[in-house]
């Protein structure tokens, strides 16, 4: 055999090897990428899919809102008193501004800032710390001539959103009963908090998918949008006016701390009228003290002092421990109970109950309420509202101050018949005069427009509520000329009372008047409080008086109620020297 045959059959032999050896290492990276391709598949199926779905819906799921505007808020004739107007919103993309090197547009900026009226470097400067944001809000809500003036500055990244935002028409006469909302839209005092819900809405949306042109090609779901619902106050914003404009002359004339004035229809429990002063504009709330935004009506609480009188002679004349005609002896002016001084200015005798209202004494009211059982007189106080609110589910609004304790001195039930040992808002103080003026039944007050009244609760006889507000006229006619009406009967009663301080009561004072007009049909009732007065005038048919009787007046000429004073030409004198109330 040959040297080269030998040669060729060892090559033979050393092939298959080789090949097999090739074949295997084939076959084993095949199989690695099979079971890579398996791992992954697994990873994605099974392990964590929602990262890829979420990918895919971020290029290609859609929503489009379908934004609801915030219902209206009128008063009870279809005044507006809240509306909702377009406006835009300033927003930039940092990302856009960044890559089209839209910051070296100097003047463009500048003209952007200063129509914002912001300071230029701040306003770039938080574009270059949100590089990496797509979305930094600038400016919320401006006005339509400043959207279109920045739409004309063509910044790349610059853009506007459509918006709407809140404006009141009646700007500081109703503020703190109509509130405000925040930049978000959503109310935070006020009526505009109160029903929020139903002035909101609820917006629709549809959730779309989209191809990679842009074009919808299916959709997934379609939520369809709530309207909103405007909300139709009781206040008729007439006679709001008047009482703001009232209100606010007095607080400055008398150089009050501040002032409330309340409203209200006898027979429905309607409140006509709310106002505050100081107020502020809430259009535009910058640097405007926290404390002004309280609605002082339903949250301060004031001791009444003499407007409680007519309840607690109300109240005897209730349990039958006196009667319309009955006369009390006030000799010698003064007594002493547990050690303690109740007195008069002067020794004023006998006297009638009208005589006891007219005159304010301090002795009469103390006989007629140590008169009755001490349980019955308390429960005259609850039952007529005072240590629970008053029905209008405001926000804020306070129950007031009564004390519900089994041990009182005689002293002390003296002191709560004059007003003195209670604390009640001004709120209450109406709805006390409102059963009065109703003829002893007590009605929830409400601040939404009403066509049906709620039931009420009779807690005095009519008999003896209209015997007391007979009487309410004569208080008027013979000491508070300053609260007179031409052309209307009218009735009501001055309170003054020191304002508590720690340890006791300090040189401050609230000046009061609560009335009814027309005494031949009582409709209206109107509540004044002058807080804390600082010239030399201070008692409530001084400070309050007057109030009540212009805003009284306009009260009964803007709904048209007939005059029914006999005597026509009723003058009101310009000077005061009626006696002291407590």
């Amino acid at each position: 055999m040959s040297k080269k045959t030998a040669t060729n059959r060892s090559n033979k032999t050393s092939q298959p090897s080789t090949a097999a050896w090739r074949y295997y290492l084939v076959l084993v990276v095949v199989a690695l990428i099979y079971l890579g391709l398996m791992a992954r598949s697994a990873y994605i199926q099974v392990i964590e899919p929602e990262m890829l779905k979420k990918q895919g819906d971020m290029r290609s799921l859609r929503v489009h809102a379908d934004s609801v505007q915030r219902g209206s808020i009128v008063d009870r004739n279809g005044a507006e008193l809240a509306i909702s107007v377009p406006v835009e919103t300033v927003w930039a993309d940092p990302k856009i501004i960044m890559d089209n090197n839209a910051l070296a547009m100097t003047e463009h900026w500048q003209a952007l800032a200063d129509v914002l009226d912001q300071d230029i470097s701040e306003l770039t400067t938080r574009i270059v710390k949100n590089s990496r944001k797509r979305f930094v809000y600038l400016e919320r809500k401006i006005s339509p001539a400043m959207a279109n003036y920045i739409k004309e500055l063509k910044i790349p990244g610059i853009h506007l959103r459509k918006e709407s935002k809140r404006f009141y028409p009646a700007g500081e006469i109703s503020a703190h009963l109509v509130g405000f909302t925040n930049v978000d839209d959503k109310g935070i005092e006020g009526i505009e908090r109160l029903y929020d819900q139903l002035l909101t809405g609820k917006g629709g949306a549809k959730r779309f998918r989209k191809d990679a042109k842009g074009r919808k090609i299916e959709i997934l779901s379609v939520e369809e949008a709530e309207h909103a619902q405007d909300i139709t106050l009781s206040i008729d914003q007439r006679i709001q006016a008047i009482a703001y404009k009232e209100l606010k002359g007095a607080v400055q004339a008398f150089k009050a701390a501040s002032g409330s004035v309340v409203v209200a229809n006898a027979h429905t429990g309607e409140i006509l009228a709310m106002t505050n002063s100081p107020s502020y504009n809430p259009n535009n709330r910058r640097n405007t003290a926290l404390h002004r935004f309280r609605n002082r009506a339903i949250t301060d609480i004031y001791e009444p002092g003499s407007t409680m009188k007519p309840l607690t002679a109300l109240t005897a004349l209730e349990f039958g421990s006196a009667e319309a005609d009955t006369v009390i002896n006030t000799s010698p002016g003064w007594m002493r109970l547990g050690g303690r001084r109740v007195s008069d200015p002067i020794n004023r005798g006998e006297l009638s109950i009208e005589e006891i209202l007219i005159h304010s004494s301090n002795m009469g009211t103390t006989k007629l309420a140590l008169s009755v059982p001490k349980n019955y007189l308390l429960d005259k106080f609850f039952d007529v509202g005072f240590a629970e609110d008053t029905g209008t589910e405001l926000v804020g609004e306070s129950t007031g101050m009564m004390h519900d304790r089994q041990r009182w001195s005689q002293f002390e039930l003296a002191t709560l018949s004059w007003g003195y040992g209670l604390a009640i808002t001004p709120l209450q103080l109406a709805r006390f005069y409102s059963a009065l003026a109703n003829g002893g039944v007590k009605r929830e007050l409400s601040i939404v427009k009403t066509d049906k009244p709620s039931e009420g609760e009779r807690i005095f006889s009519k008999e003896n509520s209209l015997a007391i507000v007979n009487m309410l006229e004569a208080v008027v006619d013979d000491h508070v000329p300053r609260a007179k009406v031409e052309g209307y009967r009218v009735g009501g009663k001055t309170g003054t009372s020191f304002k508590a301080v720690p340890g006791g009561y300090g040189n401050d004072y609230v000046g009061l008047f609560a009335g009814i007009a027309p005494i031949s049909n009582p409709e209206i009732v109107v509540v004044v409080v002058i807080n804390d007065p600082g010239g030399d005038l201070y008692h409530g048919g001084e400070v309050a008086a007057p109030v009540f009787s212009r805003v009284m007046k306009g009260a009964l000429r803007v709904l048209n109620i007939a005059p029914d004073a006999s005597n026509m030409a009723v003058q009101t004198p310009k000077s005061h020297n009626g006696g002291h109330d407590a």
